[in-house]
């Protein structure tokens, strides 16, 4: 049977680790070769590793997406080094402290914006200009359930990943013509590194979130992967500008 990205080349970033990670193993799983990107170079050798592993192809580039000139440099070593781009999962994104709009930080506000709205604009707009010489293709943004409520405390995430959702939905309305599709997932509570470190901190806490979730769990990473990988594959051939909520039916309340 064939596999839904079968030699399909596509970038994945901050894939180091948690939600990127696993998406980037589920693309190489059906058949992608997937450029592995992400800041800690030892977590993005690991993450090829694991694909090697398990018999897939994959290459890691180190980029930071709040520099535009290493995303141009990303997009450009993608196509020199598998020649071309069909998909890509922008993933990388930041949060920071729970705390009111009055105690928020200017610095934490303004790096929130450089990597999760700023470091999607700059991977869209060199991405774009190469799926475009691909023929066309698909894109998934990582957005968040943040971006579908409001969420107490979390001002700079959740003004991002609102952006996130609208900066989707806009140039899903641009690309259409090209054969371009694009969309953004929207997890839920999902057990990162990060989620984990916090269920194990405050266990009482983790439980009433997952009591709330009408699935009855926290998400995992894979989870969200899978959602990415079905969203970029042929399978979704009519879908575009969408914003996919894969958060257990948590924002259906």
């Amino acid at each position: 049977m064939e596999k839904l990205m079968e030699n399909k080349v596509g970038i994945v970033t901050a894939s180091g680790s948690g939600i990127g990670r696993a998406s980037a193993l589920a693309f190489a799983a059906e058949g992608a070769k997937v450029i592995v990107s992400d800041i800690n170079e030892s977590a993005g050798a690991e993450t090829v590793r694991l694909i090697k592993e398990a018999g897939g192809e994959a290459t890691f580039i180190k980029c930071d997406v709040g520099n535009e000139e290493e995303v141009k440099s990303l997009v450009a070593k993608t196509v020199e080094t598998y020649g071309g781009l069909d998909w890509a999962h922008n993933n990388a994104g930041v949060s920071g402290p729970t705390v009111p709009i009055t105690e928020t930080q200017n610095e934490h506000w303004d790096k929130t914006m450089k990597v999760d709205l700023t470091g999607l604009f700059y991977s869209l707009k060199y991405e774009i200009p190469a799926l475009i010489k691909s023929g066309g293709g698909a894109i998934v943004n990582t957005a968040s359930t943040a971006g579908l409520t409001g969420v107490y405390g979390l001002s700079a995430y959740s003004s991002a990943k609102w952006a996130v959702n609208g900066l989707t939905k806009t140039a899903a309305l641009e690309n259409g013509k090209h054969g371009i599709r694009v969309n953004s997932i929207c997890p839920g509570m999902t057990l990162t590194p990060s989620v984990e470190s916090w269920s194990s901190e405050v266990p009482e806490q983790a439980k009433q979130v997952e009591a709330a979730i009408p699935l009855g769990r926290l998400g995992k990473p894979e989870d969200q992967a899978n959602a990415a990988v079905w969203l970029c594959s042929d399978k979704a051939g009519y879908i575009t500008g969408i914003n996919l909520a894969v958060d257990g039916g948590q924002t259906a309340q």
